[in-house]
């Protein structure tokens, strides 16, 4: 017998096996916090699944989320990533891909790291819901609208608040699986 799981998870192993091991974990490294930012930038308007499905062509297009590469990316090389079918060919996320891998630099710079940074927004500590039913899992939160916008100050794109409440869900900022879930109190 399975444990159970939020309502969201679908029967596609790769779903589930996103959801019973990455989704909600905290990360504070910044090359996975950066994977993270560059895949949430592509899942906009997309589903999640569809991300999921295309990582590792992301993995390899972008230089395995080697930001220092991706901040470094020429317009040729933009060119070429808009010709691959193995990910999202969307000129504008390519775009901001880059322009977010230069500010994640700005911000390291700054803060010491981006972990610093974007874990400062809750003292460190994941942000832990009480959530019954996927229905009361909101798409966005104030705070998301405040991490949004000083995102946006620092020059990032594509970071509306949806974008960045769902890469707090993902990244463990906020545990947003439903209380019935094996893994709310697991992460």
């Amino acid at each position: 017998m399975t444990s159970p799981r939020c309502a969201w998870v679908s029967n596609d192993p790769l779903y589930i096996a996103y959801h019973d091991t990455e989704w909600g974990v905290p990360v504070r490294d910044d090359h996975r916090l950066f994977e993270f930012l560059i895949l949430e930038t592509f899942q906009a308007g997309l589903s999640w699944l569809t991300v999921l499905r295309k990582r590792e062509n992301f993995r390899r297009a972008f230089d395995g989320f080697d930001v220092e590469k991706v901040a470094a990316f020429s317009d040729e090389r933009i060119r070429e990533l808009l010709l691959d079918a193995g990910i999202i060919r969307n000129r504008a996320k390519v775009n901001a891909a880059v322009t977010n891998a230069q500010a994640f630099i700005k911000v390291q710079q700054e803060f010491g790291s981006f972990s610093s940074y974007i874990w400062g927004f809750v003292d460190g500590r994941p942000i832990v819901n009480h959530h019954v039913t996927v229905k009361e899992l909101p798409a966005r939160t104030g705070l998301s609208d405040d991490i949004s916008s000083d995102l946006k100050r620092r020059g990032f794109k594509f970071v509306g608040s949806t974008v960045v409440y769902a890469h707090m869900q993902a990244t463990g900022m906020v545990n947003d699986h439903t209380v019935d879930c094996f893994r709310w109190n697991e992460v």
